[in-house]
């Protein structure tokens, strides 16, 4: 009989473990790191959640995901071509009499516009909208989820990039040093004096902003937070003894920077993470409250604080967007911090 051979599981290194026990004994940050979980979790999902599509639809026994699928009136059965419109009367009594449909919990997506609705925009929080409508008459919560969504990716895009362009630029100038090092901190305090919100104007006012039009043009000036303190690192570790006999032994450069220097460097600029995080939605907020952000009718937390502002009457807008910031910048500030704890080397 043949045996099944079970692989062993891997475990952690004993730096690892510590690491670990430290972030855990910080239970605020614990507790930040699950919520924030779930938060992205529901912004992730946000189509299964707020649409104004069904999740699962039944007709005459056949099976369809309009939540996925972009579906005609005709394909549901009905006499147009045209998409099908899941609001529609005409569509609602075909559903119910021949079939069967699953619902989000809120029927409205960021860009529904509620055409029921009794009384003037912006309407006050109800069982209809649990947060009220904005001043376009589109529900505040589905809004705040997409705008959630759009944030942290928007945040996570941008830290990933200036972390992968901040690290490299210090690692060389650390590693290399010279003529190389000098000329690189030249151009960082040239580049650094550049006025980058005043360039944004100029060319909001020339191109029409987008997401990957933003992004890349924040990341020109985002990621030179980081060189300095990857190449202070790098400075440092570069002369440890086993650096010194990677390079006796005669391992390749980007060998010894990938495996002995770049774990070392990482340590310090892991506890920055979330607070860059935090820097880029505020960013972003910024940019779209001031009205040079993402296009107009995009999902946005600044472009509901800004709506807020200009509907004092409606304390509902300001005061949705403002928790949902809050509450996501400081989450993201305590597991910062329970990195920071995890990565001292005087915490046993």
């Amino acid at each position: 009989m043949f045996t099944k051979r079970l692989l062993p599981r891997p475990t952690l290194s004993p730096l690892a473990r510590r690491r670990l026990h430290n972030f855990r004994a910080n239970r605020r940050a614990v507790f930040s790191w699950h919520l924030l979980l779930i938060l992205m979790g529901f912004s992730l999902a946000a189509e299964l959640v707020a649409n104004d599509r069904p999740i699962v639809l039944s007709l005459d026994g056949q099976l369809y995901i309009p939540v996925l699928h972009n579906y005609t009136e005709r394909d549901l059965g009905g006499e147009f071509p045209t998409a099908a419109d899941y609001r529609d009367p005409f569509v609602r009594q075909m559903i119910d009499q021949r079939g069967w449909a699953i619902w989000p919990i809120i029927p409205f997506r960021y860009d529904t516009i509620d055409l029921g609705l009794q009384q003037p925009v912006p309407v006050a929080p109800s069982t209809r909208h649990w947060l009220g409508t904005d001043d376009r008459g589109r529900d505040v919560v589905a809004r705040l989820l997409y705008g959630l969504r759009l944030s942290l990716l928007f945040a996570i895009l941008l830290t990933t990039g200036s972390v992968v362009i901040g690290v490299t630029a210090g690692l060389v100038q650390g590693y290399v040093g010279g003529m190389t090092d000098l000329l690189l901190q030249r151009f960082l305090e040239i580049w650094s004096g550049m006025p980058g919100l005043y360039l944004l104007m100029i060319l909001a006012s020339v191109i029409a902003p987008s997401f990957w039009w933003l992004l890349g043009f924040l990341l020109l000036f985002s990621w030179m937070g980081l060189v300095s303190l990857v190449r202070a690192e790098t400075l440092r570790v570069r002369n440890f003894d086993y650096v010194r006999a990677a390079q006796v032994l005669g391992v390749s450069t980007p060998t010894i920077l990938w495996r002995h220097v770049l774990p070392n460097a990482l340590i310090a600029t892991l506890t920055f993470l979330p607070f860059m995080l935090s820097g880029a939605m505020t960013t972003l907020t910024s940019l779209d409250f001031l009205g040079l952000g993402l296009p107009v009718g995009t999902p946005s937390l600044g472009e509901l604080l800004a709506q807020g502002k200009g509907n004092l009457q409606a304390p509902w807008l300001g005061l949705a967007g403002f928790f949902v910031l809050a509450i996501t910048l400081s989450l993201l500030t305590f597991v910062g911090e329970g990195l920071r704890d995890a990565f001292d080397p005087r915490k046993g």
